[in-house]
């Protein structure tokens, strides 16, 4: 049963600690249905579900009527799922002239920084972007402590290679709250940058959140030459 996990490790705790990206389908979908039923947890309930639709595709597919069939299902929780997935198809659908576009790091800060600055362990995120600076999307690529020596550079562009981004900005936090550089922040940053050129991707800034406060390392010229249009601090 759900009481039977620990606080910490629920996913909706979880979620606000980590990140929604951290969590596994069964885990999202858990918290959409919030309650399980006699003698199964919402968890094990959403296995059941995801088993019986095969996957989110055949979850967005599957009528309404046999969606709420389910067991532990019922018409409420058959709205709050379909109500997500549809968020997800429309968000999904936005067009490019939709996007948000990035212009300087304080556009970065207001997209990632409440988030970010809840965590309570270092992770290292990309924001993507399309030729216009406008978010792809972003991504957790590591989480633990970020340095050069454990993040690979195939681990930070992988992601911006498949959807085709031509710049990207790194975040990581500092879960003390001091967003000051260390040595390591450094290292990272030069050795993003010089992966970035030889991909012919941008790295145009990497932002360090603390609690409250925000560092840009192209503003402070650490690990950037001249070039990039982003840079500030907070």
């Amino acid at each position: 049963m759900m009481r039977e996990i620990l606080p910490e490790e629920r996913p909706r705790e979880r979620l606000r600690r980590q990140g929604e990206q951290s969590l596994s389908t069964t885990e999202l979908l858990s918290i959409l249905l919030n309650t399980g039923i006699r003698g199964e947890s919402v968890v094990r309930l959403s296995e059941h579900l995801m088993r019986q639709s095969g996957d989110l595709r055949g979850l967005y597919r599957m009528d309404f009527e046999v969606l709420a069939r389910q067991r532990g299902i019922g018409e409420a929780k058959a709205c709050r799922i379909k109500a997500a997935l549809e968020l997800g198809r429309r968000l999904a659908a936005l067009g490019p002239e939709e996007r948000i576009a990035i212009e300087a790091p304080d556009d970065v800060a207001r997209l990632l920084g409440v988030e970010m600055e809840a965590l309570s362990q270092e992770q290292l995120r990309v924001v993507l972007l399309d030729t216009k600076h406008r978010v792809i999307r972003t991504k957790v690529v590591y989480q633990g402590t970020v340095n050069s020596a454990q993040v690979r550079p195939g681990e930070l562009f992988r992601d911006a290679i498949s959807h085709n981004a031509t710049a990207l900005v790194l975040v990581h936090n500092h879960p003390s709250g001091d967003p000051t550089p260390s040595a390591a922040d450094v290292s990272l940053t030069i050795d993003a940058v010089r992966s970035g050129d030889l991909l012919d991707i941008a790295v145009l800034d990497h932002l360090i959140m603390g609690r409250g406060r925000w560092v840009s390392m192209k503003r402070l010229g650490l690990g950037f030459g001249a070039g990039s249009k982003l840079g500030g601090t907070s």
